[in-house]
């Protein structure tokens, strides 16, 4: 199964680099040199490419693809979407470990009471942080203190917020 590892918001330079808005775990291994990524087009075949080179620039991923060389090879694909085989061989997950995939969707809760459906996940360096859509957008920070149950089967999360952390 393949799940969603970002998505191309730009190109740089002229030699073919483009910059990846991650919305995927374990970067590090999923974005090495070597990797296959598929490409989904609205309304057209996916494209595979093979990771040449990757490297970390103002909070982004940037990737070069192997065979591409030049900005007009690649500008045709900004916007659209990267997939990866959901179980990346080298990805061994820990206790309090989760792919993206199994948390964004799930329903958050607050006590008994749903606060809304994580939307998106993005990292901050000291921890992930869940964006939670429900009557407002709420930001949830990924932290033992807040988490205090994750039922990926049941696509239900337990959480004990911070005061002003729901405000």
């Amino acid at each position: 199964m393949k799940v969603e590892v970002g998505k191309i918001v730009n190109t740089h330079g002229i030699k073919g680099e483009v910059k990846i808005k991650s919305n995927s775990d374990f970067t590090d291994k999923r974005f090495q040199p070597g990797e296959i990524v598929e490409i989904a087009r609205k309304d057209k075949a996916p494209l595979e490419f093979k990771i040449a080179s990757y490297r970390m620039h103002k909070g982004l991923h940037m990737l070069t693809f192997e065979g591409i060389n030049n900005i007009n090879d690649i500008e045709y694909l900004k916007g659209e979407t990267l997939l990866q085989e959901r179980d990346h061989e080298e990805i061994e997950l820990g206790e309090h470990e989760f792919y993206y995939s199994d948390i964004i969707g799930c329903t958050v809760f607050n006590e008994d009471t749903p606060i809304g459906r994580v939307i998106e996940i993005f990292e901050t360096g000291a921890n992930d942080v869940w964006v939670v859509k429900g009557d407002k957008e709420y930001l949830i920070p990924y932290i033992a203190d807040v988490v205090k149950e994750i039922d990926v089967e049941g696509r239900r999360i337990q959480i004990t917020p911070m005061e002003g952390l729901l405000d």
